[in-house]
């Protein structure tokens, strides 16, 4: 399964240093990816106000994708569509950088249109939005029903998040301790326990290391095939040169 990821910028217009954005947001999807690996293709500037990348599961694009969203200040922010679907490549652009098209994409630009929408009416708060294109089982589809619920709720809290808030929330998705990020902070442990608290950082914290937990399993089941279809392999290799000394 592929996982295409279109973003764009949150109110490009109103920026007043573009290029300064730009930079900003290439650190904070660099630093993501430093900090929590998961991109097959990390986000990257294709035209106008739009980054695109790709994942292998809809579980690592959700968790990089909220590392990108804490490593954000807020005044430079991204919204996402996510599609689940097949990617293939076409052919060779510029700088043999890969032409991909499929299912994937055509979904992810769906959902980027569903978020906007979303944000700009019913939920202000709303960045992340996830379809599925091409024909998807119903486990998948039940999947990706509870995965924008998720998110909507995920958004909610990151969004209103106050620069601190989100590098605390941070700190504290990759594991490191309230004593750690008050010294980096220069403020207390209890500041930094206040903040957490309020920012609603427990339950963001919990979600990513569900989803973390979701990537260990599917990585393990990946390479317990792998090992299985080399078995098969080596097995059908050794039964050809038994028949023929025979």
């Amino acid at each position: 399964m592929d996982v295409a990821v279109i973003a764009d910028i949150v109110g490009s217009r109103r920026l007043q240093d573009r290029a300064e954005a730009q930079r900003a947001f290439e650190a904070a999807i660099a630093q993501a990816e430093i900090d929590l690996p998961l991109a097959d293709e990390p986000l990257r500037p294709t035209a106008g106000d739009e980054l695109q990348g790709r994942y292998a599961s809809l579980e690592a694009a959700l968790a990089s994708l909220l590392l990108v969203q804490l490593a954000l200040p807020p005044e430079h922010e991204l919204r996402f569509g996510v599609g689940v679907g097949d990617v293939h490549e076409i052919g060779r652009g510029a700088g043999s950088a890969a032409l991909q098209d499929g299912p994937g994409w055509w979904a992810a630009r769906n959902a980027i249109g569903i978020v906007h929408a979303r944000q700009q009416r019913a939920v202000p708060t709303a960045r992340t939005w996830i379809v599925g294109g091409g024909e998807q089982d119903e486990s998948m589809r039940t999947a990706i029903d509870l995965a924008n619920a998720y998110v909507l709720a995920r958004d909610e809290l990151v969004v209103r998040m106050s620069p601190r808030e989100r590098r605390l929330v941070y700190g504290r998705a990759l594991g490191r301790t309230q004593t750690e990020l008050a010294a980096a902070e220069g403020i207390s442990q209890p500041a930094v326990s206040q903040a957490l608290a309020s920012a609603g950082a427990a339950a963001v914290v919990l979600g990513l290391d569900g989803l973390r937990d979701r990537i260990a399993a599917h990585r393990r089941v990946t390479a317990d095939d792998r090992v299985a279809a080399g078995g098969r392999v080596a097995a059908g290799r050794d039964g050809a040169t038994g028949e023929e000394e025979s």
